[in-house]
């Protein structure tokens, strides 16, 4: 017999309640669920879109950024100023690439396809403390604002984001350098120095000292490429055993600062131009002309021929009625007009293969006094602008193997005009040039030290440059080295623009002699004092005086060498005449400010 036993009617009921209401939370978390994952959905749609317009207002801003950066390296501030009001013209489009015609891009203004760019700080006139790998230095700043908005288009949400780069232009006095060197900067076997000042190369920097040596920088070193030591004149790694010690630091691989003369701004050929006389039809405005010694304000011109010598006295570079002082090349003749000047030196160089030099002689007291009582220096040059810088260019042809160069004498106290006890004086020539005896040093007692609060600003700018002392002769010069008198203890308060012969080898015949046998002598040093008070710049090699450095006991024997950094060239306001300024271009402040904002400061 079978029984079959059925469930109580009141359970039946339970289980179905059960299974209605687990439908249910189960339908709830379904829908909670979808909920979820379409707003994360949501989100994400909305996060990549944010992502999106900002990378796209960020690619206008570079793409601008990238031409400003372009242009600078042709003309720098120039021709970024002449190119700034078609810059907003810039902005990514499908003819780069496809993906932005997705894109929108306005200047924040209401102008569509337009990036902003406008000019936010001008710094043509003041100078500023500069930052970043320029801290300690002082420059002329100029700031360009690059702005973009960008929209992606035929989406869901209405969103425009927006990106600011603020670009800098720097201008920087050549001369608040300790050492700028625009190739290779030698440092190879150096007597021992302690350099204060910052020291910057356009190319490597090479260091490397013997036991008995040492090298000290207290200020920070930058280089384009690199630092190390390398083998040079014969002196090998292996043996550069002496401490150097860098307490302000260095670095490397840096942006290159080169003069705003325009394109081929870096080649040796086209930055020796500031030397040369312009062409004929050259405009003085353009970056080159801007450039030349022979243009810049406050410039008396002396040019010298085999048959006559002309001072061209110009108010500036666009005066179109200079006074023009002429006189025969005769010693009569030219004693009556500038009586400053003699042109009947001669000595005999051992650098440069034993060359006769003919001198074009310039006695710095004289010229003080002539150019005071004047009246043609008087009338072109006013005490706002005064007679700041002497360019002379000694023309005359003596055949292949004289070599024609200018020498200063006499300057122990330089001509300084003008309503500012810091004008200066700067003398500058495409020949070599030579000085003799103390340069700029107007009281005694501070020959020999490193005290320039007497001095005013100065320097000197040349093919090659040769300081001779007080004691040399130039008829003993013809004789043999051992024949020459004993030098003198020498100051020199200038800054140095010079060229060099530049390093081609390793053994000592095709050495440069380094950045301490920049300034060359002909003496036998031996026990007496260089005292340089200065900023040591080479940016070009020498096409006059190009005979090879040799090793000491040839023609010359080392001095003790007292090199310094003169800190007056720290303060603007003490700077030579005519002082050549660096460029630089760099980033400053970035940011994402709101839409429509081209004032935005940052938070």
């Amino acid at each position: 017999m079978k029984t079959r036993i059925s469930p109580h009617p009141r359970q039946a009921g339970y289980a179905l309640m059960i299974v209605l209401i687990m439908s249910v939370i189960a339908v709830i978390v379904l829908a909670a669920t979808m909920k979820r994952t379409a707003t994360t959905a949501l989100l994400n749609e909305r996060e990549n879109q944010f992502n999106a317009s900002f990378y796209a207002a960020e690619a206008a801003v570079e793409k601008v950024v990238g031409k400003m950066l372009a242009d600078y390296q042709q003309g720098q501030d120039a021709l970024i100023s002449n190119n700034s009001s078609s810059y907003h013209l810039i902005y990514p489009t499908s003819g780069d690439n496809a993906y932005w015609g997705n894109f929108e891009f306005s200047d924040a203004q209401g102008n569509l396809n337009n990036t902003f760019v406008r000019l936010t700080v001008n710094g043509s006139t003041n100078f500023v403390p500069l930052q970043s790998q320029y801290y300690g230095l002082s420059g002329k700043r100029t700031i360009y604002r690059v702005l973009s908005n960008a929209r992606q288009l035929n989406t869901r949400f209405n969103i425009t984001n927006a990106v600011q780069q603020d670009m800098e232009l720097d201008s920087i006095p050549i001369f608040q350098f300790a050492i700028f060197y625009n190739r290779d900067l030698e440092f190879t076997w150096a007597a021992p120095l302690i350099i204060n000042g910052r020291v910057h190369a356009n190319g490597p920097i090479y260091t490397g000292v013997s036991s008995s040596s040492s090298l000290t920088f207290n200020s920070l070193v930058t280089t384009a490429v690199t630092k190390s030591k390398k083998s040079l004149g014969s002196y090998l790694v292996s043996n550069m055993t002496g401490p150097e010690t860098y307490t302000g630091g260095y670095t490397t691989n840096v942006p290159t600062m080169s003069l705003p003369i325009g394109t081929n701004n870096a080649s040796d050929a086209a930055i020796r131009e500031i030397l040369n006389v312009p062409p004929a039809g050259e405009d003085v405005n353009s970056q080159l002309g801007q450039q030349r010694y022979y243009n810049k304000p406050g410039t008396m011109v002396l040019l010298v021929s085999n048959t006559i010598v002309t001072a061209i006295i110009k108010s500036s570079a666009n005066d179109s009625s200079p006074i023009i002082l002429t006189n025969a090349n005769s010693p009569l003749g030219v004693s009556n007009s500038f009586p400053f000047l003699s042109l009947t030196n001669t000595f005999m160089d051992q650098r440069e293969n034993s060359k006769v030099v003919n001198v074009t002689q310039i006695n710095m007291a004289r010229l003080k006094s002539w150019a005071s009582t004047n009246v043609s220096i008087a009338t072109k040059f006013p005490s706002d602008n005064p007679f700041s810088i002497l360019y002379v260019n000694d023309q005359r042809n003596n055949g292949a193997a004289p070599l024609n160069a200018v020498r200063l004498v006499n300057g122990t106290n330089l001509p300084s005009f003008g309503t500012s006890s810091n004008v200066g004086f700067t003398v500058a020539t495409p020949q070599p040039l030579y000085i003799l005896g103390n340069y700029n040093v107007p009281v005694a007692a501070d020959a020999g030290t490193t005290n320039t609060s007497h001095t005013v600003p100065a320097s000197v700018v040349s093919d090659a440059l040769t300081i001779l002392s007080a004691n040399w002769s130039d008829a003993k010069s013809f004789g043999s080295y051992g024949s020459k008198n004993n030098p003198q203890n020498t100051t020199i308060n200038a800054a140095i623009l010079t060229g060099v012969v530049y390093t081609t080898g390793t053994d000592s015949t095709t050495f440069s002699g380094g950045v301490h046998n920049l300034p060359r002598l002909l003496e036998n040093w031996t026990g007496y004092t260089l005292t340089l008070n200065t900023s040591i710049v080479n940016l070009y090699n020498s096409v006059s005086a190009t005979n090879q450095f040799q090793v000491p006991g040839n023609y010359y024997n080392a001095p003790n060498r007292q090199f310094s950094f003169d800190v007056n060239f720290t303060d603007p306001a003490k700077l030579p005449p005519g002082t050549p300024m660096l460029g630089v271009m760099q980033r400053n402040q970035w940011a994402s400010p709101p839409p429509n904002n081209t004032t935005y400061a940052g938070p």
